[in-house]
């Protein structure tokens, strides 16, 4: 395939203290990448070159200002340079003012190449949401940034892997929050968007989507709570469409085994830890956050900054390798 055919997936460097410059850097030194798409880093060249270092790395550095000018090709990293970063001045594990300021920026610079249609997608490398919020940006995360930039009300958080897809219907809320949060209108938005995005971009015709109980054995009657029968089973009917099949709700002790086992193509989840616990017990180290309903492709590696390893050459890159896939995946399936 000729690789101007390919298209340009940004990927963010998140953390600079932490070890998104690393699995960048290993990502980087897998020849298959390149065969799937043109990976353009926007970071800093000074922390990748010091990078290297940690990872034995021989990769060339081409610092360029457009996506336009970039070589892609494997053995060279093309990569926007946006901060002055000192890889020496800089502390694994230690964020401070500096690198906080050029994590959002590398994310802003890489929602506005993505909107002006200079790259088709972007995935993303661990930020710290503390740091991040200590330099002025007061987000939950990575997902309200691109909600925000690109004007967006609805969206949806998916975890992708091949073995197992889970969508949240509320995301990063205490545990004690969660009865008051959800609504018939989330859990018909959650649904809808994420039967869209499984027929759209990622090609299943039909597909067979989940809904998990909140109560345990889905309420069993109201005895253990009442939210089934007053808002999930309300939800769940507003949102029923020819184009996917709907199931429960389905109690939590049994939705996500019986989707392992293909007999879902997904799961709603109806608070975070309820589809993330059984998620990274199967995809800990190649799931796949992905945000739906963006107008633009974002995906993101499933795992955090890691300070306890960063800077050792330890960390693996195989969350980061699956999240470029399956951004230039869902490229080319809305292309």
């Amino acid at each position: 395939m000729n690789k101007k055919n390919l298209h340009i997936i940004a990927v963010t460097m998140g953390d600079p203290t932490g070890i998104g410059p690393e699995i960048i850097l290993k990502a980087a030194q897998e020849e298959s990448i390149y065969k799937k798409c043109r990976p353009l880093v926007i970071g800093d060249a000074d922390i990748i070159e010091g990078t290297k270092k940690i990872v034995s790395s021989g990769i060339k550095i081409n610092p360029i200002k457009d996506p336009a000018q970039g070589k892609y090709q494997f053995g060279t990293m093309d990569i926007i340079h946006l901060s002055e970063l000192i890889y020496e001045k800089t502390v694994y594990g230690k964020p401070n003012n500096k690198t906080s300021n050029a994590m959002v920026k590398y994310i802003v610079e890489a929602i506005k190449l993505t909107m002006q249609k200079k790259v088709d997608g972007v995935a993303t490398c661990p930020i710290n949401k503390e740091a991040m919020n200590f330099a002025g940006y007061n987000y939950n995360g990575h997902t309200e940034i691109f909600a925000e930039k690109t004007k967006t009300k609805d969206y949806v958080m998916m975890f992708y892997g091949d073995k197992l897809k889970t969508a949240l219907v509320t995301i990063h809320v205490p545990l004690k929050d969660v009865p008051f949060l959800i609504t018939k209108n989330k859990i018909e938005k959650t649904i809808r968007i994420t039967g869209k995005a499984l027929i759209e971009r990622f090609g299943i015709k039909k597909p067979k989507i989940a809904i998990a109980a909140f109560n345990p054995h889905s309420g069993e009657n109201n005895m253990f709570g009442d939210e089934e029968e007053r808002i999930i089973i309300p939800g769940i009917k507003a949102a029923e469409s020819k184009q996917y099949k709907l199931f429960g709700p389905i109690s939590g002790d049994t939705v996500f085994y019986r989707a392992i086992k293909k007999e879902y193509d997904a799961v709603i989840s109806i608070y975070h830890d309820q589809g993330l616990i059984p998620f990274k017990m199967i995809h800990f180290q190649d799931g796949v956050n992905t945000t739906l309903g963006l107008p633009i492709i974002r995906t993101s590696v499933a795992h955090g900054t890691a300070y306890d390893i960063a800077g050792k050459g330890k960390a693996n890159h195989r969350s980061l390798l699956a999240a470029i896939k399956l951004a230039a995946l869902q490229s080319r399936d809305v292309a």
